[in-house]
């Protein structure tokens, strides 16, 4: 659907995180997030996305892409123009998801009766334990029992000892690694193997985008997901071989025209699928609850690790989130 006599505006919000959340490559302390709403004949759509410095992005460009691209087309603005015009990232995630909060205010209907086979239900998310010393990790862990799910980041000179800490300080939740690139391939084997020793249940991006040939000559004695491998649909023949599952993220694919089109032909290729998110809001988390509705893994805390999230907000009840009223998207 395309809508005339558009008008877009975007800015930036920061929000603390409880702590600090830590990967392989990075901290930081808060989350900011740029904020995208689309007006057309008396309704507003918005949406939001998270720059990501890994892949180039900026606040500062990611709202010059947002202020281009309504400007490049002129008013007139509909998903398929949307996805040729701009490239996929946190730019046209914020635009391609207000987009469809606008055409379900629009058609004075619910966004999951345009996105979902089925009545959408709660989903279980994952629960992220940032990088730290294997200690202060175990800690964590104990006081996120609730959560079936945990994600661990790794890419630390003391993996192993965590990955022990961790098992042993929450042995009834399902443990899935993430490494954010920061493993290498003289290491990998030893790493998976005791990984498989754990039984932690996934490992999620060990090695560099790019650097990953090694995955298809190796056995996977657990699974292995791909997250900054894999950005868009035109990336999953590569990965056939290398990865066992997907990590779908809308900042990366570009929004959830591309995410939906990119979970069903990685199910048609027999990739398992995790719904994953950058740290943000509840406005972020929204369209990504509808999309991981069949999903094998959700990762959808980013507004549990916030010190406060935006209103109104997603229901968190424990690990499960439930899909988002329309007073907050959809």
């Amino acid at each position: 659907m395309e809508f005339a006599d558009c008008s877009v505006e975007a800015w930036s919000e920061r929000y603390p995180i409880d702590g600090q959340f830590r990967i392989s490559r990075s901290s930081k302390t808060e989350a900011e997030v740029v904020v995208c709403r689309i007006s057309a004949a008396g309704a507003r759509g918005i949406a939001e996305c998270v720059p990501y410095a890994r892949y180039g992005e900026t606040v500062d460009s990611v709202l010059q892409a947002i202020n281009d691209a309504a400007s490049m087309l002129g008013g007139a603005f509909g998903r398929d123009q949307l996805s040729q015009s701009l490239a996929p990232g946190a730019a046209r995630n914020a635009l391609d998801c207000a987009l469809w909060d606008l055409e379900a205010k629009l058609a004075g209907r619910h966004a999951h009766t345009l996105i979902c086979r089925q009545p959408p239900r709660p989903v279980e998310t994952a629960f992220t334990i940032s990088l730290d010393d294997p200690n202060v990790m175990a800690d964590a862990a104990r006081s996120a029992t609730r959560h079936p799910v945990l994600k661990i980041k790794l890419g630390g000179t003391k993996d192993i000892a965590a990955m022990h800490a961790v098992a042993a300080a929450a042995p009834r939740s399902r443990i899935i690694v993430d490494a954010n690139e920061g493993w290498t391939a003289d290491r990998l084997p030893e790493l998976m193997c005791e990984a498989a020793r754990l039984r932690i249940a996934l490992i999620e991006q060990p090695l560099p985008a790019g650097k990953d040939d090694i995955l298809a000559k190796i056995p996977h004695p657990v699974p292995i997901c791909a997250d900054e491998s894999a950005h868009t649909t035109e990336d999953l023949e590569s990965l056939r071989g290398r990865y066992d599952t997907i990590n779908i993220k809308l900042d990366k694919t570009g929004g959830l025209t591309e995410a939906l089109r990119m979970r069903d032909r990685a199910r048609d290729l027999g990739f398992g699928i995790m719904i994953g998110c950058m740290v943000g809001t509840s406005l972020g988390m929204a369209p990504a609850v509808l999309l991981a509705q069949d999903a094998d893994y959700a990762d959808l805390d980013g507004p549990l690790l916030l010190a406060r999230d935006r209103s109104p907000s997603l229901d968190y009840s424990g690990a499960i989130v439930s899909p988002p009223r329309a007073e907050l998207w959809g």
